[in-house]
């Protein structure tokens, strides 16, 4: 790829420098107040990927200056132990912020044992509350990959105001939320799925793409329109000539034309962490009546 026309939107440089600022203001925190937030996570069961993810959050939680407290039940944990365990950490004043790991074990109900989490602590954004919050333009915890996304989008553009925006997924975790967060900022925003009929043409209008659809390099390059901001989070593990590699959702090689574009890996993922302990300090900041993060 020609690096001299598409810029490299650099999410791992961008996400070490909010940790660094996210640091400093806790350890403001701690030498004013003798607090500092406090991030429980919850894992059940052994997934090879979760384990990766939540022993990262530990490890930068613990590092920011923030209390990790990690929870690892076994795979056959009860919904009612569960749930009673989400409850406990509800009322626990040392946890500011409660993430539960996804995807959970067959036997449990994902989206009780989200809504069964405080709202003030849902440092995921997943619970029903937040969502509407974030729904209806009113303060809410956001869900911290699509956050991370605008982060970087308004790094590179600072003003979104009146572009045309098109979301590439639809999930709760990311699409919806994403498509919330473009239209509080001005955009004016299509949301893409399965279904949509003529994609490629969407994708030529669009000042701004954002694609989350878990699907290896399904938007090619002659889709992107000269100029447009690429925000690929897609993470997808493919074998080619007998390797295994790392690919988005773009296919990045074929997108120099793009005005700035994130690279796989280095580009989105690293924001997401870095988004999960800024909104533990936002939930923090929030519970104890101080201005936010």
């Amino acid at each position: 790829m020609d690096k001299s026309r598409a810029a490299l939107i650099d999410g791992k440089a961008f996400a070490a420098g909010l940790v660094q600022r996210l640091a400093a203001r806790i350890e403001t925190l701690k030498s004013t107040t003798g607090r500092v937030p406090g991030l429980a996570v919850v894992l059940i069961g052994d997934d090879p990927a979760s384990q990766v993810y939540v022993n990262a959050k530990n490890r930068q939680t613990t590092a920011a200056g923030m209390q990790s407290f990690v929870h690892r039940l076994p795979a056959d944990t009860s919904s009612d132990a569960l749930l009673a365990l989400v409850d406990a950490l509800n009322l626990d004043p040392h946890v500011n912020g409660i993430l539960v790991q996804l995807p959970l074990p067959a036997h449990l109900d994902a989206a009780a044992v989200i809504n069964a989490i405080a709202p003030a602590k849902d440092v995921d954004g997943f619970h029903i509350s937040n969502a509407g919050l974030l729904a209806t333009g009113q303060k809410a915890l956001v869900p911290c990959t699509p956050l991370g996304c605008l982060m970087l989008l308004k790094d590179r553009l600072v003003d979104l105001s009146g572009l045309n925006a098109l979301v590439i997924g639809k999930s709760n975790i990311v699409g919806k939320p994403m498509a919330q967060l473009l239209m509080a900022e001005n955009c004016t925003v299509t949301v893409a799925h399965s279904k949509t009929r003529n994609l490629p043409a969407l994708c030529r209008a669009a000042d701004i793409v954002v694609v989350a659809a878990g699907r290896p390099e399904l938007v090619r390059g002659d889709w992107i329109s000269p100029g447009a901001t690429v925000i690929d989070v897609g993470i997808n593990r493919v074998e080619r000539d007998g390797k295994s590699r790392l690919v988005g959702d773009v296919a990045f090689a074929e997108a120099s034309h793009a005005g700035a574009i994130t690279p796989v890996p280095g580009g989105v993922g690293p924001m997401t962490i870095a988004c999960l302990l800024s909104n533990t300090l936002t939930a923090f900041a929030r519970q104890h009546g101080l201005a936010d993060a």
